[in-house]
């Protein structure tokens, strides 16, 4: 009976990890997503996925600006919004959605980082959650062209996450200085590459 038990526990330890990744990771596809969710009010799924959410008519660049910047508390928990390379993957209640992005445009959402991390391929609008929120980060952005694409301060979004509109295809490299730490990393724009970048550690 023991051993029984203790398979059990070891079995939804296993099931809880792989929920808790995948949850930022936004790596299950949208049938996945749907088939595991909640179901929804019957009222709710017969709105449009957008509409149920008031983002009625508005394209991928405005859900995905509107949906990163939103304060915790108000994120909706239902709703999976997983930023590819070239579309915007929402999933609720059963529906799903995706919305193109501009083929010139690439969405790279960077969690800068002092003690704790997480591993992240496909940035999540609604679940994916940084160290540091509401920090001022001094970011620079070149291109291995040489082109500078970023050279400001900005601010950290409530998820600890900031947002940068980059061109496609390119490679280049990210810097950020914060709290007088630093840090540095390599960054690619290609059809292959990664949404969401969690591996930027300010020392």
């Amino acid at each position: 009976m023991t051993g029984v038990m203790s398979m059990k526990k070891l079995v939804l330890a296993s099931a809880a990890l792989m929920l808790t990744v995948a949850g930022c990771t936004g790596t299950t596809s949208p049938t996945e997503s749907a088939a595991t969710g909640s179901p929804a009010p019957a009222a709710a799924a017969e709105q449009p996925l957008l509409a149920r959410y008031g983002l009625a008519g508005k394209s991928a660049v405005e859900v995905i600006d509107r949906l990163d910047r939103l304060g915790l508390q108000q994120r909706p928990a239902d709703l999976k919004a997983s930023v590819r390379t070239s579309e915007l993957l929402l999933t609720a209640g059963g529906q799903e959605q995706s919305l193109p992005i501009p083929g010139d445009r690439f969405y790279l959402s960077v969690a800068p980082y002092v003690q704790g991390t997480h591993e992240c391929f496909y940035h999540s609008l609604t679940t994916c959650k940084g160290e540091l929120a509401d920090a001022q980060v001094q970011v620079r952005i070149v291109d291995d062209a040489g082109k500078v694409l970023v050279d400001e301060t900005r601010t950290t979004f409530a998820n600890g996450f900031i947002g940068f509109w980059l061109p496609r295809d390119i490679t280049g490299t990210l810097r950020m200085t914060s709290g007088g730490k630093t840090a540095e990393s390599t960054f690619s724009t290609a059809p292959d590459a990664p949404t969401c970048l969690t591996t930027v550690q300010l020392v």
